[in-house]
């Protein structure tokens, strides 16, 4: 049977420290689509954030009180680093930020830019057309979409990760929604969790990433 999140905590907590890796693999999808849903940055940096925060949460883990899930605990560190990293970069604006008024031309824009959905399911693309039409979203929006259409958080669980109220979830998704051209969402909606995925070699890199790197501060 599967250790529970909050069983692994106690297990590493009580010396047990190379079992943090069950940890980093459960939750290297999420923290992936949730640090790219913020940042839109090269696979790279993307990586380097997911590492900071997996050693931010193993150095910090005897703070992890259970009065959330460690899931969300986990998301929290991984948007908050996402976000300190954003600002430091200067390439995106507060998640808070209204963006009402430019959402005609990213719609514009996204129907100039993404191909025709017809012609990319012909050439086995859509998935990466979906992902191209995500990224265009502005932040407030990209980041409430990739945690609940793709990761497929609830809408108390994703208010609880960004810190807001669930009617502005539910606003945020239902704007989303709206930029993303009608058809194209149609499509792939049902399977969006397909998209922005982290394969076995990259979660194989990221372990020895995080370890590495808890290794050098003589963690």
């Amino acid at each position: 049977m599967e250790q529970t999140d909050e069983q692994v905590v106690a297990a590493v907590l009580g010396g047990h420290r190379e079992l943090f890796e069950v940890l980093i693999r459960r939750y290297n999808q999420r923290l992936y689509r949730v640090v790219r849903g913020v940042l839109r940055a090269n696979e790279g940096e993307i990586e380097d954030v997911m590492q900071q925060a997996y050693v931010n949460a193993y150095l910090h883990l005897d703070q992890f009180a259970g009065r959330a899930t460690f899931s969300t605990w986990l998301t929290k560190i991984a948007l908050y680093e996402a976000l300190s990293r954003a600002r430091r970069l200067g390439r995106t604006v507060s998640l808070d930020e209204a963006v009402d008024s430019g959402a005609e031309d990213i719609v514009d824009r996204m129907q100039v830019d993404t191909p025709d959905p017809e012609r990319q399911a012909l050439t086995g693309e859509l998935g990466e057309a979906l992902q191209g039409a995500i990224e265009q979203l502005p932040p407030a929006y990209r980041t409430v979409f990739m945690l609940r259409e793709v990761e497929g958080l609830s809408t108390s669980e994703s208010a609880d990760i960004l810190g807001v109220r669930e009617e502005v979830v539910k606003t945020r998704l239902h704007r989303a929604r709206g930029m993303l051209r009608h058809e194209l969402f149609e499509r792939v909606g049902a399977s969006s969790s397909a998209a922005f995925t982290f394969h076995a070699l990259r979660c194989d890199r990221m372990v020895a990433r995080v370890f590495a790197a808890l290794a050098a501060q003589q963690v």
